[in-house]
């Protein structure tokens, strides 16, 4: 089997994960309308996450979060997303590179994006071969509650959205 130089399992997920930059940066904008919010998990051991220790104490691997009601001061750049939720009735910051990120879904839409979390952090480059900056922070909308009830079956999430993965595309 010939060696795959043009890297199209890489190219599909950064095309995927565009997908979710763009949708995050559109309601940091625009703000969220009707029925929409996004459930994101996202890997709290991953290289660049920034969330208070308290946080990353309760979820020391991974975290899901939800973008709905209660989120501030999201901002969205090339690399990933900051934003501040409310966590016991404080407001946290928290900013995730996009590479942290292993499922991001917009459940009234039917719509689930599901990543492989980028295990070794290597840092993206810009197109001119430097080294791109961290994600400026952003904060989302979701309480731990929120979180919790979600990630065990809560909620009035529609379970039969698409799922993309990219497994479909991977030789095994």
């Amino acid at each position: 089997m010939p060696e795959d130089y043009l890297q199209y399992e890489r190219l599909v997920e950064e095309a995927l994960r565009d997908v979710m930059r763009k949708a995050l940066d559109l309601v940091a904008r625009e703000g969220l309308e009707g029925e929409h919010y996004f459930h994101i998990t996202f890997r709290t051991d991953h290289p660049g996450v920034d969330i208070p220790a308290s946080l990353r104490r309760e979820y020391p691997s991974e975290m899901p979060v939800i973008l709905q009601n209660a989120y501030w001061d999201l901002e969205v750049g090339e690399l990933g997303f900051s934003v501040s939720l409310s966590f016991n009735r404080a407001r946290q910051r928290l900013t995730v590179p996009f590479d942290a990120i292993t499922v991001f879904q917009d459940p009234p839409a039917n719509f689930r994006l599901q990543f492989q979390a980028d295990e070794d952090g290597d840092a993206e480059e810009t197109p001119d071969g430097e080294a791109a900056e961290p994600p400026q922070p952003a904060e989302e909308r979701l309480t731990a509650d929120q979180a919790a009830d979600r990630e065990n079956g809560g909620g009035n999430e529609d379970k039969s959205g698409k799922v993309v993965t990219l497994d479909k595309f991977r030789n095994k």
